[in-house]
């Protein structure tokens, strides 16, 4: 994380970037509130398709946003983080009986168990075989939309997958499986530096399946069922950690929560970025004029349409 955050400050240093220009944009809007974004096939054209070096320089801004979001946070960001934090809190009294019921669930039904381990690897690496299967379509078949929104997949799985990570880190959490270890296993967080293994909140898988997800969901939402597929795809995979004994409820709902936030700053950020790459449009304009017509001087009023 401290390699990631080199070419952040660098960039946020220097004058009149992009990624200024992208920063000021956004504190029109929240990153991942309701902005208005162009998602007709004809918005992804030569002047707004992603170049290698335009993909870095998102990527950092996006990191960028999703690092610093707590210090920008209007009051009704606060107040949905409240709400979010009451859910969160309620479901962790529930945390430990529904581990249970998944695991009696798992053990006593082979289906829900060879499904289940089959549907968990596509939160890890297996997206990343999904993605870049979908990229290929699109670029063999000349899909600028589809290139694009699984471009902008990736940047939501790796910004989604850094912030999980850093939370990881700090958390500490006991995964459910030190149970079946014989190990003490509690509900507690034990901070940095846990010596208690891999730490369980929130849950990676779900958090960059829901990244993905959103982005896809977010660039298709006039065709109604990618949305579906999208988020349920993301569910079935959150769900599978619990039964796969990985994680919690509470770390399967904060990683979906993260993975959505993420997947809308990128997409609202690539978006702002369009904006600014598209070419300038003049608005239609009226203008008063005389001419002079069978000796006679008429005046006219000019209305050009853009």
């Amino acid at each position: 994380m401290a390699i990631l955050f080199i070419p952040i400050a660098g960039f946020s240093q220097q004058k009149d970037t992009l990624i200024k220009k992208l920063d000021s944009l956004s504190k029109k809007t929240d990153s991942a509130g309701k902005q208005v974004n162009n998602t007709n096939p004809a918005a992804y054209n030569e002047n707004t398709k992603i170049t290698p070096k335009s993909y870095f320089v998102l990527l950092v801004s996006d990191l960028k946003q999703e690092f610093t979001k707590p210090f920008h946070m209007t009051k009704k960001d606060w107040l949905n983080f409240a709400k979010f934090a009451v859910i969160e809190v309620g479901l962790g009294f529930a945390d430990e009986s529904i581990q249970q019921a998944a695991i009696r669930l798992d053990n006593n039904n082979p289906g829900v168990k060879n499904t289940g381990n089959y549907i968990t690897r596509f939160g890890g690496v297996y997206e990343g075989y999904t993605l870049a299967a979908i990229a290929t379509y699109g670029m063999v078949f000349k899909k600028k939309k589809m290139v694009t929104t699984t471009l902008l997949a990736t940047q939501a799985y790796i910004t989604g997958g850094a912030l999980e990570n850093v939370m990881k880190f700090l958390g500490g959490r006991t995964r459910p499986s030190n149970y079946d270890q014989g190990k003490e296993a509690e509900l507690d967080f034990r901070g940095p530096f846990s010596t208690s293994g891999s730490s369980s909140f929130p849950s990676g898988h779900t958090t960059v399946a829901f990244a993905a997800a959103t982005v896809f969901a977010s660039e298709y939402k006039d065709i109604k069922y990618i949305p579906v597929i999208a988020y349920s795809a993301a569910t079935l995979i959150g769900l599978s950690r619990i039964t796969e004994n990985q994680h919690w409820a509470t770390d399967v709902l904060a990683g979906a929560a993260i993975g959505y936030l993420a997947g809308k700053n990128v997409v609202n950020n690539y978006h702002r970025y369009a904006k600014l790459k598209a070419p300038k449009q003049n608005k239609n304009t009226v203008a008063l004029n005389l001419r002079y017509f069978n000796s006679q001087v008429i005046p006219e009023v000019i209305y050009k349409f853009r």
